[in-house]
């Protein structure tokens, strides 16, 4: 108990200066990830001289951290964005998953003499793609919406068969035919037991009138937790059944779902913030320099063969043009996850397993200085980066119980077309109207003659069943003007608001973005 304030001060301070790291790793283009593992190494044995070496809470720790970093990436995960992207996004996560495990496999077995089955092992560790590593990178390039779906439903999806990989290579039983049925069972139990849940929960948070706004985000989360729970107990995939019952919440129309989606939001930084740090802190950089030239080995493998095979495989049907399938293969950057993997068969005490976590942890680095410093660069010389500038409308509900309607809040952003449209022009639906403006400050009741600005917050009260309609035709003004209807925009799939007609539907990922 005497300790406790010390502790406490240690932790708040580390989460402070973390924090302060978003911004500079910002600045710089460097992935946050880095500072973060380097305070943990900062703060160990050859550091502050704190030891940690126990493998087994790491990796229940580094489990639960994952299950809330894939819970705020389903809940921030628009609809709109991965639709797309669906079938590039699964066949990512799944064939591109199997034939990375192969080839990397195969070239380790033969570069590194490792015996087969544990060089299919470091395969399936280094195929996770990280979801926090890659769109601390990517949330700024303005891509279009086919690329970054495709890469966020790899990121939360891969995870799933990718744990499935490592657990059965780890273990010592014989392999057999029976075990990628196993796989394809689990995945599919996790995944309809995520749309169950999910489905449920939106049901009865529609219902629920709870005293508090504080409650709502909490209960959400709580069903993403309990979908994993449920996924491991039924012997399915419980981090499938996570990420897909966070993405059915928050493409449902819930009360207060913005502020669900802000809470998820900042517990995942917590999560992330936290797990690199352990990570850093439990890795011994004296046992580092041994485990380079493997690192470097298996890394080239990855990047100039694994990858780009793996990204091909997927992209076969698809028709993804040459270009977007070199970004997506120099795009795959590795984070927390695959050394989170690593310690699956070191607590299982896999001969050699030990090097694998060294090897994995010094590849994470290597990998995003080289990937995560280039992948503007590379964005832009394939010619894929847009306008990163550009935010759409955030709408938040909030329920009016007794009056069955919701209130919904919104801010005009920068670079909107709503820009000085007539509240008349708005031609909200029947059922809901535009009740109040606050510009700089200053609260007023909007007139029919009353013009938008950029900054405006705007109320609008509607029923519950023109809230939909309501929604759709405030994003389709945002983003195409008074016009919008004319034009074809109907609120469905983003698109940019640059003047040009021909550019590709925007990603939709910032931290402005409007879902449902």
């Amino acid at each position: 108990m005497d300790q406790l304030p010390f502790l406490l001060g240690i932790g708040a301070a580390v989460v402070l200066v973390s924090v302060l790291a978003v911004r500079v790793s910002t600045r710089v283009g460097l992935p946050s990830l880095l500072i973060y593992l380097g305070i943990g190494v900062a703060l160990g044995e050859s550091g502050l001289g704190i030891r940690f070496d126990d493998a087994g809470l790491t990796q229940a720790l580094g489990v639960a951290a994952l299950v809330l970093i894939l819970a705020d990436g389903g809940l921030s995960t628009r609809w709109t964005t991965v639709r797309p992207a669906l079938g590039l996004g699964i066949a990512l996560s799944t064939v591109a998953v199997a034939v990375s495990i192969g080839v990397t496999g195969l070239a380790l077995w033969a570069l590194l003499d490792l015996d087969l089955r544990v060089a299919f092992l470091w395969g399936a560790v280094l195929s996770s793609t990280d979801a926090a590593a890659v769109f601390s990178v990517l949330r700024n390039l303005g891509l279009s919406g086919r690329l970054v779906g495709s890469l966020e439903l790899e990121s939360g999806l891969n995870d799933a068969p990718v744990f499935l990989a490592v657990v059965i290579l780890s273990s010592t039983a014989a392999l057999s035919w029976v075990d990628p049925l196993l796989v394809i069972y689990e995945l599919l139990v996790g995944g309809l037991l995520g749309a169950a849940l999910g489905r449920v929960g939106a049901l009865g948070l529609r219902r629920a009138a709870l005293p508090a706004t504080g409650l709502y985000p909490l209960a959400t989360l709580a069903v993403c937790i309990l979908a994993f729970a449920s996924g491991q107990l039924l012997h399915a995939s419980g981090l499938l059944a996570t990420y897909v019952a966070a993405l059915v919440l928050g493409n449902s129309t819930l009360p207060h779902r913005e502020g669900s989606r802000s809470f998820a939001e900042g517990l995942g930084w917590l999560a992330q913030i936290g797990l690199f740090v352990l990570l850093g802190l439990y890795v011994s950089p004296q046992r580092l320099t041994d485990a380079v030239v493997p690192a470097l080995i298996a890394g080239a493998v990855l990047l100039f063969a694994a990858r780009p095979l793996s990204v091909a495989a997927a992209a076969i049907g698809f028709r993804v043009p040459w270009r977007e399938q070199v970004f997506l293969s120099w795009a795959g950057l590795r984070g927390a996850v695959p050394i989170v993997l690593a310690l699956i068969p070191l607590t299982s005490g896999l001969p050699g397993a030990r090097a694998l976590v060294d090897a994995v942890f010094v590849l994470v680095v290597v990998l995003v200085l080289v990937q995560g410093t280039t992948l503007p660069f590379v964005a832009r010389r394939l010619g894929l980066a847009g306008d990163s500038r550009v935010e759409q409308i955030e709408v938040d509900a909030a329920p009016l119980d007794t009056l069955r309607a919701d209130l919904l809040q919104m801010t005009v952003p920068i670079g909107s077309r709503m820009h000085g449209v007539y509240v008349r022009e708005l031609r909200l639906p029947e059922g809901s109207g535009l009740s109040l403006v606050v510009r700089d400050g200053t609260s007023f009741t909007p007139q029919g003659e009353s013009r938008i600005q950029e900054g405006d917050q705007l109320l609008v009260v509607t029923t519950e069943t023109a809230r939909d309609a309501a929604e759709e035709r405030l994003r389709s003004v945002d983003r195409s003007g008074r016009l919008a209807r004319w034009r074809g925009d109907t609120g469905g799939t983003p698109s940019l608001r640059s003047g040009d007609r021909g550019t590709p539907p925007r990603d939709g990922t910032g931290p402005g973005t409007m879902g449902r």
